[in-house]
């Protein structure tokens, strides 16, 4: 018991209990949960009764936020009222005369899945990702785009609709076609493997280098879970990560490059979202 409550103390689990113990790798990932998306919306419509229930059919989840900020503060972006939701507001954008959602700051997987679960339900067929990420790989320029083909799962949300394994691919038509439209916006741009971590303040040495030595070229948050979501829910997902520095190195290296980058990437995933949207049709 001493030798258990020392290696608590340092951080780690003790020995005796083993790996099958944690929760995290022990969900019934088919089972049906008790608490739905479907009965969220249905209560929110039913205290704020809207007109309308209709959301736009692509959706991009703005990390940041920061790009939303920019597209209320002038004029083109304006609340969708029928969006169903009690935390976040859903936002649309006109690009090339069609309505897309834009919705800000759902930071992080448990928050981001969280939300794709109520856009789903709600009509939403194209859920993408902007994310901001630092760059693990060397040979990654800064800045530049990482359109993810698969994450490394160094998060807990993505367990809870997938068995347990060391990484999760993207929807397989997805990718390519956003890295192209993102090329086709003029931003460099490269296909391949992200790490998506819970924790980006423990992003250590040896967690870097074991993403690394994996073939990661980026970290970011939540690229695994909304995999992982869209794989066990059929929904069609895609993430773009704008890579605006180097992990380990100081806030004064962020570089977003160009001053309408953002508005550029976000066009590029709307052109991008409007393909994968008529394919599911």
């Amino acid at each position: 018991m001493e030798q258990d409550r020392q290696t608590a103390d340092r951080g780690c689990c003790p020995a005796t209990d083993g790996l099958a113990a944690l929760p995290l790798l022990r969900h019934e990932t088919a089972a049906p949960s008790l608490f739905t998306p479907e009965a969220v919306v249905r209560a929110v419509r039913a205290g704020r009764a809207p007109k309308a229930t209709t959301v736009p059919r692509v959706c991009v989840l703005d990390f940041d936020g920061d790009l939303t900020d920019h597209l209320v503060a002038t004029g083109r972006a304006q609340p969708c009222p029928a969006w169903a939701c009690f935390h976040t507001v859903l936002y649309r954008v006109v690009v090339e005369a069609v309505e897309y959602g834009l919705i800000p700051r759902t930071i992080g997987g448990p928050y981001a899945v969280f939300v794709a679960e109520q856009l789903a339900v709600s009509g939403t067929a194209v859920i993408l990702g902007l994310a901001s990420a630092g760059s693990v790989s060397p040979e990654l320029p800064i800045p530049s785009v990482v359109v993810a083909t698969a994450a490394l799962r160094d998060e807990g949300t993505s367990f809870h609709y997938l068995p347990p394994s060391p990484d999760v691919s993207a929807p397989s038509t997805a990718p390519p076609i956003l890295a192209e439209e993102i090329a086709s916006a003029g931003l460099p741009v490269r296909l391949g493997l992200v790490w998506s971590t819970d924790a980006p303040y423990r992003e250590t040495a040896a967690a870097v280098d074991l993403a690394r030595r994996a073939g990661a070229l980026a970290v970011e948050m939540q690229a695994a879970p909304l995999f992982a979501f869209a794989q066990a829910r059929g929904v069609a997902v895609a993430l773009a990560a704008h890579v605006t520095n180097r992990v380990g190195g100081s806030a004064e290296t962020f570089e977003k490059g160009p001053a309408d980058a953002d508005w550029r990437l976000f066009t590029a995933l709307c052109r991008a979202g409007g393909r994968l949207a008529e394919l599911r049709q």
